[in-house]
């Protein structure tokens, strides 16, 4: 004999989903639009900006110079890498992890943004198998100066 007050089992998956879904959209509405600026021809750009999605993040992608970019923002000739960002008014240089740019978001520090110098290898988008990934600094900087933000192997702080 079967229950009318239970939920099906179909019931419940669907519910599941559907609140994953709503969970989804209600984390990427929480955090501003990433915009980057890329090489057209740059795969480890794309890369990044497909780690920067799958942790939530909505991102639009212009290709063209970025070098321009890079002077008007104030990025330092030293921290350059391949594509430059802008997200809730700071500026992100590189291949800086998710989890960076999520604290950068919450911490609001005093700066002009982040930025991980060239191309580690092992940092988002920079992941090359059978290649041990690079220690590597994220840094803070700014008019007032450079600070460590944070210390990664990969994606992973350590």
């Amino acid at each position: 004999m079967r229950n009318d007050a239970m939920p099906s089992r179909r019931a419940v998956l669907v519910g599941l989903a559907a609140g994953l879904a709503l969970g989804r959209g209600a984390l990427a509405e929480g955090l501003p639009t990433v915009a980057v600026t890329k090489d057209p021809s740059c795969g480890c750009c794309e890369r990044w900006v497909t780690h920067l999605r799958r942790a939530g993040f909505t991102v639009t992608v212009t290709e063209g110079p970025v070098n321009p970019l890079k002077i008007r923002l104030g990025v330092p000739r030293e921290l350059a890498s391949c594509h430059t960002a802008q997200v809730g008014g700071y500026v992100v240089e590189g291949h800086v992890p998710a989890g960076a740019i999520r604290r950068l978001l919450t911490e609001k520090p005093k700066g002009t943004g982040l930025a991980v110098p060239g191309m580690p290898v092992g940092s988002p988008g920079m992941e090359v198998e059978g290649m041990e990934p690079d220690i590597y600094e994220v840094v803070l900087f700014g008019p007032e100066g450079r600070s460590s933000f944070a210390r990664y192997r990969g994606s992973a702080v350590v």
